[in-house]
């Protein structure tokens, strides 16, 4: 027998089917529409926020404030994914001279584990301390360390290529990118390591990622512009945004500049270094999970107080405790050794004072903190000449008792020494490739300024040879009058020349201006010499031979003392890009 439905059932049926088509195509639940990203990039080590070169606390930068922020973003937003873009455990004497070089936990994956990272890239400085050091931050890390264009030189992966997170529904894909130059910069420690272009790496991933989430994330540790492959882009995230228009976010690093900018829909965000910063990128999303909104902030961290989650960890309080005694001579470093404390003098300030704010006398002229640097060099090697950088415009060995602290300052990475057979044209040819950080000076000029192109750590300054940079001259035409023990160098003339691991692999050899290999490297750091130079002699003294100077510019003008102390009062910008220039003050009617 047949039974047939009354009207009201079936009517009860459709609604039921209406409602269950409704629950199965609702679109996303409100909370589910907006996304937040955090990422930090080149923290360098700052856990604290601290200064262990000079014993003091900072005030806007370290993740203790980052952990702070971060605390306050989830606590209103529920979908919240928080990355890193490397160069995360090296930069200081905690990490540097300690963790890095020891067994076991390490403080700054400790502070990435309380703050529960979704994932972390890889920087070229985590590769300064080798395979090992990469293995560890591997084990460590409860997150994924991840790199889509290294392998190792057999094929083999070396990092996860990405990750895929989930938030309310919405997946994620984050491909992480390792700059590429990473063997430019740390030679032989990269060996194990093959690295491809960015831009068809973040290709290759995208294309796996592209049916697998609803979001694209890459985060890469280079510039947005280029750094040495200008023409082919392989370092630098503008060919990622080329090859990769679908994605969602770009998180460049490395170059420790801001940027906040969207194009073509894609959201990109840069930071300064240290801690200083910290990218947000806020995204909406349609019922369809497509990305139909985006906004980029860069948030400051000088206005956050460090949180509690990261300066009361038991194991972040020792480590930073052990840092601060191991420069006071209290505790020892990685293989044994103490610091000393307090072990030498400084009769006097060994670096000049400024003339200008911002322009530092350090690189205009010859000063003692270089020749001791030199000198120390020189004296290890053997060498007929040296070369060394001012690695921080503001390094000085000021007057009064030095601790390892006082040697950080002037130097402040964990370098090694080399010896390598030069000839004359080749240590000119050394020489005019750091001249290029100057800019050329014309008339009306009455400051010498700095090529911003070229960072001031690429800056060397030469001891055993006397020379002149002129700089009315073009790139690769200043250096002249080079003399080597009185008389003048001759281009066939053969030198060996002492130089620091990192500058080797990234411009003698990188740069093919020499090509001799090196016969000889140190067995312990240029900063363990300083250390046990100064302690020999207790009390040390300014030395200064001028055996370089600058030519070819007249700074002279009846009105340069006033614009400098205009400069000096803050009344008009530093002139570290571009030289303060007479004519065009005029011009500006700044002066009449």
């Amino acid at each position: 027998m047949k039974r047939v439905l009354s009207k009201r059932v079936l009517l009860g049926i459709l609604m039921l089917c209406i409602t269950m088509g409704f629950l199965f195509a609702q679109p996303l639940p409100e909370q589910a529409n907006e996304l937040v990203i955090l990422a930090t990039t080149d923290i360098h080590g700052n856990v604290w926020g601290f200064s262990y070169e000079n014993d003091k606390e900072t005030n806007n930068n370290g993740m203790a404030r980052i952990a702070t922020y971060v605390e306050q973003v989830r606590a209103t937003h529920p979908n919240v994914i928080l990355v890193d873009n490397g160069d995360t455990i090296q930069g200081n004497i905690m990490t540097d001279d300690l963790y890095n070089k020891r067994e076991g936990e390490h403080p700054v994956m400790r502070a990435m584990n309380l703050l529960e990272y979704d994932s972390m890239t890889l920087g070229n400085h985590e590769f300064n301390f080798g395979e090992d050091l990469i293995k560890r931050i591997q084990e460590l890390a409860n997150f994924p360390v991840l790199s889509a264009n290294m392998s190792r030189v057999d094929g083999t992966m070396a990092a996860m290529p990405y990750t895929i997170v989930e938030r309310a529904g919405v997946k994620v894909g984050i491909i992480g990118l390792t700059n590429p130059n990473a063997p430019r910069w740390d030679g032989e420690k990269t060996d194990p390591f093959v690295y491809a272009p960015v831009g068809p790496a973040a290709r290759r991933a995208v294309d796996i990622l592209a049916d697998k989430v609803d979001v694209l994330v890459v985060v890469a540790h280079v510039g947005l512009y280029p750094e040495y492959d200008v023409d082919g882009g392989s370092d630098g995230g503008l060919a990622i945004l080329e090859l990769c228009p679908e994605i969602d976010v770009l998180i460049v690093g490395h170059a420790h500049t801001t940027i906040a900018e969207v194009q073509n829909t894609i959201a990109i965000g840069g930071a300064k270094n240290l801690g200083r910063e910290v990218i947000r990128i806020d995204l909406s999303l349609d019922e369809n999970k497509q990305v139909d909104g985006r906004e980029v902030t860069i948030v400051d961290m000088a206005d956050y107080e460090p949180s509690e989650l990261i300066r009361g960890n038991d194991f972040i309080k020792e480590a930073h405790q052990a840092t601060r005694d191991f420069i006071s001579g209290g505790a020892p470093s990685a293989d044994g050794s103490t610091s000393g404390g307090i072990f030498g003098t400084a009769a006097v300030d060994f670096q000049p004072k400024n003339e200008i704010m911002g322009i530092p006398e350090g690189k205009l002229r010859d000063t003692a903190v270089m020749d001791l640097i030199n000198e120390v060099q020189l004296l290890n090697s053997g060498a007929d000449v040296s070369a060394a950088a001012l690695f921080a415009d503001t390094s000085d060995i000021p007057k009064g008792p030095i601790n390892y602290g006082t040697i950080f300052g002037i130097y402040k990475f964990d370098n090694t020494l080399y010896r390598v057979p030069v000839t004359g044209a080749e240590l000119k040819a050394y020489m005019e490739w750091s001249a290029a950080c100057y800019n050329q000076w014309k008339p009306g000029d009455i400051s010498i300024s700095f090529n911003p192109d070229k960072p001031g750590y690429l800056y060397d300054m030469f001891s055993g040879v006397d020379y002149e940079i002129d700089l009315s001259k073009p790139v690769g035409q200043r250096i002249k009058n080079v003399m080597f023990k009185g008389k003048p160098l001759s281009d066939t003339q053969n030198l060996t020349l002492a130089v620091n691991n990192y500058r080797y692999s990234s411009a003698l050899k990188a740069q093919k201006l020499v090509s001799g290999v090196r016969e000889w490297e140190s067995p312990n750091s240029i900063r363990d010499m300083l250390v046990a130079y100064i302690k020999e002699k207790g009390t040390i003294y300014p030395k200064v031979d001028n055996n370089w100077k600058i030519v070819g510019v007249n700074l002279d003008s009846p009105y340069r003392n006033e614009v400098i102390k205009m400069v000096n009062e803050g009344k008009l910008e530093v002139p570290y890009g571009k030289s303060l220039n007479i004519n065009e003050l005029k011009k500006q009617g700044i002066i009449k």
